[in-house]
């Protein structure tokens, strides 16, 4: 491993520079517990760029990957960011004519599926019509070619001609299919790009390679590889040096295993994680050392002040906290900030703005709620295909994702909830979020979501949804309980009128709630937007 104390000059970061400087640096660790060398995902790499080169991938072409949490998918982000194309990771959890869509829309040049998807990966490619010659597999499926035929016979030596790639992501989207945010490639080394992306980790106090006389550092990657954060966080330490350690599906007991396994020194997290980690019974929390976390980084959804209290009290100051989205960013609090304004999303990083505004696209004023609008500095993108979208969620050079919020006089953001989930009851602004963040901290909830259902009278009620916590029984009970726990905490125009049990809330792995699934069959029938 290279010794990095500080940062330095332009040229001494970027992952193929670190991989041919110690080859045997364990720059990834799969999820069963293999290691993996620089040297040998270095190689990997620049082979599959040549073999798909010799398909007639050229700059600017895009590729798309069907692939689970490991080095697979590293591989393929690695040789895309050194050939200039766009690399789109898929959900694996999207039916096979949402992942056809995202093969057309995004123009792949070439589909690499991983076995564990093969029906999926078999339909999709079909959907999009998809060139049987274009589509490998890792493993076997059927009418796919073996990757490994890609790298077969190529050369491990650096392409000709490297140039910078880029993720190309594809948004959730509240309404209609995702789009790809899309960003102009500059054209520049592959290595100089990667070392002015470390700028975001550096943000949060985390630095390249390791303090002279410690262990490496090692970043733990605990949702998906298909969310822009995790390829983003994971990736821009992977360029400045550390150890990448994978999970393939989440557990919280093994997190702490790993952190004290590997000496995890940073991840990324979501509330959920860290509801789960506290849930566990403190004899368990207490049996691993987790004191190698420096930055332990949450984001994608509000996190209610008890929980990130107690995750404050648990590991110490190392809990970060940002806001941003998949088109950018964003806010950033440190642990001081957070401790001094208990539950901001911190203020604006050095090289974004932030823009508060009413309907009509007026600046509020210090304090009350208003639609949060961003912008970042060299942060232009593109909703691919579709200009329209582009124009439609901006205002002048700013951008929205439709949350609302609102700004101290001192510059802290914080969240309110998005506009679309904001309920209307008798006249009255009701954000959900803020119930929410009360019912999650009741022991007997594992956890809730919070809408608005119809209502003759008042236009809109409130409704929670409960996923009861292991062993707690669902019922009237459990409901009469919940509601008195809102007693003097909430006031009761914000209580749900009613409140219905679900075994599992359905949420996306990176903590993302999947409401309109909740919500949709309530509203069936009904003239509401959602």
């Amino acid at each position: 491993m290279i010794v990095i104390t500080e940062r330095g000059p332009m040229g001494s970061l970027g992952f193929w520079r670190l991989a041919q400087a110690d080859p045997a640096w364990v720059a990834a660790v799969d999820p069963d517990g293999t290691e993996y060398p620089a040297g040998d995902l270095l190689a990997r790499s620049r082979r599959l760029v040549h073999g798909l080169r010799g398909l007639g991938l050229e700059k600017g072409d895009s590729v798309c990957g069907l692939v689970p949490n490991g080095v697979d998918g590293l591989v393929l982000y690695l040789a895309a960011l050194e050939a200039g194309w766009y690399y789109t990771p898929i959900n694996w959890h999207l039916a096979p004519p949402e992942i056809g869509y995202v093969l057309a829309d995004s123009g792949a040049k070439a589909f690499l599926a991983h076995e564990r998807y093969a029906d999926a990966a078999a339909a999709a490619a079909d959907e999009a019509d998809l060139e049987p010659h274009r589509r490998f597999a890792f493993g076997e499926i059927d009418g796919f070619r073996p990757a490994a035929e890609l790298e077969a016979g190529r050369p491990e030596t650096a392409p000709a001609d490297r140039s910078n790639g880029a993720t190309m992501h594809y948004t959730s989207g509240t309404t209609g299919r995702p789009k790809g945010v899309r960003r102009r490639l500059a054209g520049i080394d592959p290595d100089d790009n990667a070392e002015m992306l470390s700028f975001l980790l550096s943000l949060f106090g985390i630095k390249p390679g390791r303090p002279a006389g410690q262990p490496p550092q090692a970043h733990l990657i605990t949702s998906p590889n298909y969310h822009t954060a995790v390829t983003q966080f994971g990736g821009t330490a992977l360029h400045m040096g550390h150890t990448l350690v994978y999970v393939d599906r989440w557990d919280a007991e093994e997190t702490l295993a790993l952190i004290e396994r590997h000496r995890v020194t940073n991840t990324h997290m979501v509330p959920t994680h860290f509801k789960r980690l506290l849930g566990l019974p403190e004899d368990v929390r207490n049996r691993y050392d987790v004191s190698s976390m420096t930055q332990a980084i949450h984001a994608a959804a509000p996190c209610p002040v008890p929980i990130k209290q107690a995750m404050l009290d648990w590991w110490g100051d190392c809990i970060w906290e940002y806001y941003a989205a998949t088109e950018g960013g964003g806010t950033i609090a440190s642990p001081a900030d957070w401790r001094a304004h208990p539950g901001t999303v911190g203020k604006a990083w050095p090289i974004s703005e932030l823009l508060l505004v009413d309907d009509d696209g007026n600046p509020v004023p210090t304090g009350e709620n208003g639609t949060i609008y961003m912008k970042m500095a060299s942060g232009e993108f593109e909703y691919k295909g579709d200009r329209e979208k582009t124009e439609k969620n901006r205002l002048k050079d700013f951008f929205t994702v439709g949350d609302v919020g609102y700004l101290t006089a001192d510059g802290f953001l914080f969240l309110s909830d998005r506009k679309s989930d904001m309920i209307i009851s008798g006249g009255a602004n009701i954000y959900p979020a803020e119930i929410e963040n009360e019912i999650t901290l009741h022991p007997k909830v594992a956890d809730v979501a919070v809408f608005g259902i119809p209502d003759e009278e008042w236009g809109e009620q409130i409704k929670a949804v409960v996923e009861p916590a292991e062993g707690v029984e669902p019922g009237p009970e459990l409901e009469a309980e919940i509601l008195a726990a809102l007693d003097g905490r909430l006031a009761r125009m914000k209580w749900p009128k009613s409140i219905d049990f679900i075994e599992t809330m359905p949420r996306e792995p990176n903590g993302k709630l999947l409401k309109r699934k909740l919500r949709d069959p309530y509203w069936k029938d009904r003239d509401r937007a959602i």
